[in-house]
């Protein structure tokens, strides 16, 4: 049988690209379009990062072929995901916004040791290398980790003079400007502040800081839901929040509380998604195996639960831990598989962001004044 581009083309003019709501001609997506005999080639270029997504485009298209074309085609499918142009515009904020800085984005999650500050810090990489300009703010007041993680162990922020005021001038690497308490204390000098001092010491590195023009600032929040929660959410009109979460129990009962602490009536803050870190591990020398050591898919259960996205899944890789360690985040290693997964969530979150700043109302920064309104939040 004699292929045609016109079969094809009305083939894909039956199905829809993911998120738009068009059919894959009307939409633009076909870039593409070559005929070999049986062959078929397809070059489309979607605006969806998601992988599930495109995986379920990829079938709808073989299925679509084999049944109104030709049943014995041979179909090869490339799908590019097209990365914004531009970095997305928040909305006008009311509160106490940072002059230059478009996005806030709250990285947080309920529990200790599921790899919050790792997310952070590849999702910073992985956005400046998509070309947005990023910098960090390293809120774990007790337990900075973003210094080691950039390899900024011994860097000290210098002063500088904006507008008659001496400011502090974030420490860069990687194209990502950093501030953390962790610049100001040693390293084995154990920060034992209470709430108010912490918060004094989080408000100078916020509105004391010369961050310039970013599209971006990643907000490594501590575990839990406390003091430095409020705080930053009181100082700050965050854009929206990321919950880390690894899949297990113990860990998915304390991510659900993190998510009920944004969605609190007094802070409302949205939030953009749920990342399943140390989703399963695969070894180097088997690596068509997946081994669920922590439970399968418990975040992205969570996530449905809760009616709320789920930005990607993160496995267990020994080169992930040992990048975090020498200071050099995995996202910067060219074509492994741990790039493109910090490359997918990424894509993902920015995804989100954009749906958020084009139909949400912009939010405000917090006031909780009375002891209700915190043990409101805390509950």
């Amino acid at each position: 049988m004699k292929l045609k581009k016109e079969s094809i083309i009305q083939a894909l003019e039956t199905l829809s690209v993911p998120g738009e709501g068009k059919s894959i001609i009307e939409a633009g997506a076909l870039k593409n379009l070559q005929i070999f005999g049986d062959e078929v080639v397809i070059d489309l270029v979607i605006g969806n990062p998601s992988l599930q997504a495109r995986k379920k485009l990829e079938v709808e298209i073989l299925k679509t072929i084999h049944e109104l074309v030709y049943e014995k085609a041979k179909i090869t499918i490339n799908v590019k995901v097209e990365a914004p142009s531009a970095p997305p515009k928040a909305p006008s904020i009311k509160g106490k916004p940072i002059p230059g800085i478009q996005n806030i984005v709250a990285v947080a999650s309920g529990k200790g040791g599921v790899g919050k500050s790792t997310i952070t810090a590849n999702m910073a990489v992985t956005l400046q290398k998509m070309g947005f300009k990023v910098g960090i703010l390293d809120a774990d007041i007790y337990g900075p980790s973003i210094p080691i993680m950039f390899d900024l162990v011994d860097e000290k922020p210098l002063a500088v003079n904006v507008e008659g005021r001496s400011k502090m001038k974030p420490v860069e690497n990687y194209g990502v400007k950093i501030l953390s308490i962790g610049f100001f204390t040693n390293a084995d000098q154990a920060v034992v502040w209470r709430g108010p001092m912490a918060a004094k010491a989080l408000n100078q590195m916020i509105f004391d800081a010369a961050w310039g023009e970013l599209d971006f600032l990643l907000v490594d929040l501590p575990p839990g839901t406390g003091d430095i929660h409020l705080s930053i959410m009181q100082s700050l009109p965050i854009t929206g929040a990321v919950v880390v979460s690894t899949p297990q129990n113990v860990a998915l009962a304390d991510a659900r509380k993190g998510v009920a602490m944004f969605q609190q009536d007094a802070i409302n803050v949205p939030v953009l998604g749920i990342v399943e870190n140390m989703a399963y591990f695969t070894p180097e020398e088997l690596p068509d195996n997946k081994y669920y050591i922590f439970g399968e898919q418990g975040a992205e259960n969570l996530a449905s639960d809760l009616k709320i996205p789920f930005l990607g899944a993160i496995p267990l890789v020994q080169s992930v831990r040992e990048a975090g360690d020498i200071g050099r985040p995995a996202a910067l290693q060219s074509a492994s598989p741990s790039e493109k997964s910090f490359e997918s969530l990424t894509q993902n979150m920015v995804q989100e962001l954009v749906k958020r700043n084009t139909a949400l109302p912009p939010t405000e920064a917090i006031k909780i004044t009375t002891m209700a309104g915190c043990a409101a939040v805390n509950k």
